[in-house]
């Protein structure tokens, strides 16, 4: 078991939340789902490419901000477009490659080549990339690259 677990507070769609989440990526399932006194889904766990999260059903008291985000380390452009496309259906693109969901929560979809390209040794080119990065909401691996390369 790991340690820790993210734990996530929703209003009433824990479960198909986490159904939705775990169609997203490989390795994932709803682990189990506990029933609350009404009969439906209180308590629903679920893994990530496998990391394990609970999600609750606790009702309208708290929701999400961007103070806190999952952060997808994607391999391609392809992955990035994916996962963007189905995220933000129903929700919202933020900028710099965030974006928050149907239900709220923030994502940061990031292609493995950014961290790469902004800490280039050539402060310029990192400066240059980091620029381009904040005119985009959904992050384009070609023009960091153009912009690295200008």
């Amino acid at each position: 078991m790991q340690k820790i677990t993210t734990y996530l507070w929703f209003d009433h769609q824990a479960e198909e939340a986490a159904t939705f989440y775990t169609s997203l990526f490989a390795g994932s399932r709803v682990v189990g789902i506990q029933p609350g006194p009404d009969g439906g889904a209180m308590m629903v766990t679920f893994e990530l490419a496998g990391q394990r999260y609970l999600a609750l059903n606790g009702g309208p008291a708290h929701t999400f901000n961007e103070a806190i985000s999952l952060l997808v380390d994607c391999e391609s452009q392809e992955e990035v477009d994916e996962l963007w496309g189905r995220l933000t259906e129903g929700g919202e693109e933020g900028r710099c490659g965030w974006l928050k969901d149907r239900y709220g929560l923030s994502w940061q979809i990031i292609p493995r080549e950014l961290p790469e390209l902004l800490s280039h040794p050539d402060p310029e080119v990192a400066g240059k990339v980091a620029q381009a990065m904040m005119g985009m909401s959904k992050i384009d691996v070609r023009a960091l690259r153009d912009a690295a390369k200008s």
